[in-house]
């Protein structure tokens, strides 16, 4: 089973005098990549929600958002008495004549003249958001699932393209062989030049071995058949999946330098199709 890296969670927690909301997204990326926006109340928390979220998540570019509105009569800003006092008998000595409320709209616009309560973070309250917190990770937890079935099907697709093509391609091998032979004779005869029929045997032998594709083949159908079991696997491990499409790659590419041979070469170009849209897709892989 394999999970998608790309996944979205949120969670809506009302409180007595708030209402907290708590959003996870996720993009690929080849690490955990976390960036967090919380109020400042919360700050002390950061760490002990960054590693829960790292717990869960393990890569990807993660944004993590947690908002409050409050929803009481009573606000955490409060207007600083004393000195908008202070800024009003200061505004009085200067002008000397105007309206009160004048001086009053000037006063609360100076520095200092509201001033915020910071809150204590209850306990009991922080569980609960990191309850919610936990709802959220698990709502992007299944929303990765769902995308890594998707992409489970479709890299099954590919893969099985991939083994169909090499069967092709082994099927093909005898007749591209007996070609290569055809042609080497052909180009001895054509010098119209008595040879020696061991020499030339050894030296047809050392060609053949040359464009013997026996080993590429036996790994690539190896590689693949791993390729499957992986992926069928209970972890889901895109890092794995993506070296093992190196190593087909490799196979694929060193087919096509020794085929010599057109219409092999045509499968080898349709295999690495397959394989590059393999490749891109891992890209978004746990």
């Amino acid at each position: 089973m394999i999970k998608s890296m790309t996944g979205f969670g949120k969670s809506i927690l009302q409180l007595p005098t708030k209402k907290v909301t708590i959003e996870v997204k996720s993009l690929n990326s080849k690490n955990l990549d976390l960036n967090a926006r919380i109020p400042s109340q919360y700050r002390e928390k950061e760490l002990q929600m960054r590693n829960t979220i790292a717990k869960a998540l393990a890569r990807g570019k993660v944004d993590f958002g947690l908002y409050v509105e409050i929803t009481a009569e009573e606000t955490s800003t409060k207007i600083n008495e004393a000195v908008v006092k202070d800024y009003i008998e200061q505004l009085k000595s200067i002008f000397n004549t105007g309206e009160a409320t004048e001086y009053m709209k000037m006063a609360v616009r100076m520095p200092d003249a509201l001033k915020t309560i910071r809150e204590e973070i209850n306990e009991e309250e922080f569980k609960a958001i990191n309850d919610a917190l936990r709802s959220a990770l698990t709502e992007i937890d299944s929303y990765r699932i769902d995308e890594g079935k998707a992409l489970e099907k479709d890299f099954n697709i590919r893969i099985k393209n991939i083994g169909e093509l090499l069967e092709k391609v082994i099927e093909m091998d005898p007749e591209r062989i007996e070609g290569v032979r055809e042609r080497l004779l052909k180009a001895v005869s054509d010098l119209k030049e008595e040879v020696d029929q061991n020499r030339f045997e050894q030296e047809l032998i050392y060609y053949l071995e040359k464009f013997d594709i026996t080993e590429e083949k036996v790994r690539l159908a190896n590689h693949v058949a791993y390729f499957t079991s992986t992926l069928n696997s209970s972890d889901s491990n895109g890092k794995k999946l993506g070296f093992i499409t190196q190593e087909i790659g490799r196979e694929i590419n060193t087919i096509g330098s020794k085929s010599n041979y057109a219409p092999m070469q045509q499968l080898v170009v349709q295999m690495k199709d397959e394989l590059e849209k393999i490749k891109e897709q891992l890209l978004n892989v746990l």
